[in-house]
C-alpha cells in the first residue's frame, strides 16, 4: 500500500510517500480502506514532536510509528473470523488522538475500538472532518456546568474545535459570542451565532460583557488576560498548555480564589463515546463539519504547511478518491 511516511520530527518537507506491506487484519480487526482523513492540529505536534512531552510516548529521537493520521473514514474490505459487528462493504469513521496511521491507503483497527458506522447519507470527507474538533470540544465542555441562558465566550470560533464547540453549546440553549478574524465572520454566523466578535478590528479582551465560561479553542490567549471577562463562578479552558504549561498548574492554583474564578483543563478521553454520541447528532442533523480544503492524498505535505500556517477555517481534508470535485480548492462549509 502506499503511505505518506514520516521518518523524523520537523518540517512537512521531510514527509515522504513510500510502499509499506499492506496490513492484515486479526482475528478481532477489520481491515479499512481509507477514502478520507483530515491533517489537523493533532497531527502537527506528532510531525513536529511540540509540546515536548509528545516524544515520551511517540518515539524519544525519532518517530515510532511511520504512519500519521488520527481519524479515517472508509470502507471495510475484509475481517478477522471473530468480527461480528462488520462486514465488508460497510462505511466506517474513526479517531484516536494517540494515532491511528490513517495517512495510508489502508489500515486495520480492533472492532471493539474507536471505530463506528458512518450514518445514511453523511460522507466520507464529512465524517472525518467530525472527528477531532468535535471530540475536544465535548470533553472540555462536558466538565463545565451550564445552564440555560448562560454566556459563553468562544475564542477562536472557525477553527476544528471551535465550530464543534458551537454546536454542542447550541443544544444547551446558551448565549454564544465567538471570537475569529474577518475571512470566518460568514462561516461563524452559519452556525447559528449572533455574536460575533472581529479579533483584527476589535480587542474581545476589552469588552465589558461579562461571562459564564471563556473557552479559547486555539490556545492563543491566557487566564490573565481573560480572568475579568469572567463571571464570579465562571471557567476558563483552553485547548492548549499554555505558556510553560501553566494551564496544568493554574486549576490547582485556581480552586483558592474567592471570586471562584477557576482554570479548568480536562485531558480528552473515550473517544468512542464521542463518536456515538456525534453519530446520534449527526442523524438528527445538529452536526454537520466545518470544512476549509480538501487535498489529495499525496499532497499532504502541502496540507501540513496549510494547517500549521495557523489560519485554517474548520478542517483540512485528505481525500484519496474522487469524492471532492476541487480537492485543492478553498471549500467552506
Amino acid at each position: 500500500m502506499k503511505a505518506i511516511l514520516h521518518t523524523r520530527y520537523g518540517s512537512p518537507q521531510f514527509l515522504r510517500m513510500g510502499e509499506l506491506p499492506d496490513p492484515q487484519p486479526q482475528a478481532n480487526e477489520i481491515l479499512v480502506r481509507v477514502h478520507a482523513a483530515t491533517v489537523n492540529r493533532t497531527d502537527c505536534g506528532y510531525l513536529l514532536a511540540r509540546p515536548w512531552i509528545i516524544r515520551l510516548f511517540a518515539g524519544l529521537f525519532r518517530p515510532r510509528s511511520r504512519v500519521l493520521g488520527t481519524d479515517f473514514a472508509g470502507e471495510v474490505i475484509a475481517s478477522g473470523d471473530q468480527v461480528a459487528a462488520f462486514q465488508v462493504g460497510d462505511r466506517v469513521w474513526g479517531f484516536n488522538d494517540n494515532g491511528i496511521k490513517s495517512h495510508a491507503e489502508l489500515l486495520v483497527i480492533r472492532e471493539s475500538g474507536t471505530v463506528v458506522p458512518i450514518p445514511e447519507g453523511y460522507s466520507y470527507a464529512e465524517a472525518a472532518a467530525s472527528a477531532e474538533g468535535a471530540h475536544y470540544a465535548y470533553n472540555f465542555i462536558s466538565k463545565v456546568s451550564l445552564k440555560s441562558g448562560d454566556h459563553v465566550l468562544v475564542i477562536g470560533g472557525t477553527g476544528a474545535i471551535g465550530s464543534a464547540m458551537i454546536q454542542w453549546l447550541r443544544d444547551m440553549n446558551v448565549r454564544i459570542t465567538a471570537v475569529c478574524d474577518t475571512r470566518g465572520m460568514d462561516a461563524v454566523r452559519r452556525l447559528g451565532v449572533v455574536d460575533c466578535v472581529d479579533y483584527t478590528r476589535e480587542d474581545f479582551t476589552r469588552s465589558t460583557d461579562r461571562y459564564d465560561c471563556v473557552f479559547d479553542a486555539v490556545g492563543k490567549s491566557r487566564f490573565g488576560l481573560c480572568r475579568h471577562l469572567l463571571k464570579p463562578g465562571g471557567t476558563y479552558l483552553s485547548s492548549e498548555l499554555g505558556p510553560h504549561g501553566e494551564n496544568l498548574i493554574l486549576p490547582l492554583i485556581t480552586r483558592f480564589r474567592k471570586d471562584g474564578k477557576r482554570v479548568r483543563f480536562p485531558i480528552p478521553f473515550d473517544c468512542r463515546r464521542t463518536l456515538l454520541l456525534l453519530n446520534e447528532k449527526i442523524r438528527k442533523g445538529a452536526f454537520k463539519p466545518l470544512i476549509d480544503r480538501h487535498y489529495p492524498f499525496e499532497a499532504i505535505p502541502e496540507a501540513f504547511e496549510y494547517v500549521l500556517e495557523g489560519q485554517k477555517l474548520g478542517n483540512v481534508v485528505i481525500t484519496f478518491d474522487l469524492e471532492s470535485p476541487d480537492m485543492r480548492s478553498d471549500n467552506p462549509a
